[in-house]
């Protein structure tokens, strides 16, 4: 699986992307954040709220209860405003 961080996200995770070996047990995009936010205490200060930030499964918005699979690319970034 392909994950992408975007700007804050960016900067408290310290990482912009990275490929990850998803555990077995998750079925499910609630799931995978809370399997990331157990890694250390920056992706849990980054992903603590998830409302938030928002997640896209291959490029369509998802939500926290949305299949995810060890080949998707899922990208999490803040939500967008705009003007």
């Amino acid at each position: 699986m392909r994950i992408l961080y975007f700007a804050w996200l960016r900067q408290k995770t310290g990482i912009d992307s990275e490929e990850v070996e998803m555990p077995s047990h998750i079925a499910d995009v609630a799931g995978l954040i809370e399997w990331l936010k157990e890694r250390n205490e920056n992706f849990a200060e980054a992903l603590t709220d998830f409302e938030s930030i928002r997640v896209a499964v291959n490029q369509e918005f998802a939500e926290p209860d949305a299949p995810v699979a060890q080949g998707d690319e899922v990208a999490i970034f803040p939500p967008m405003t705009g003007g």
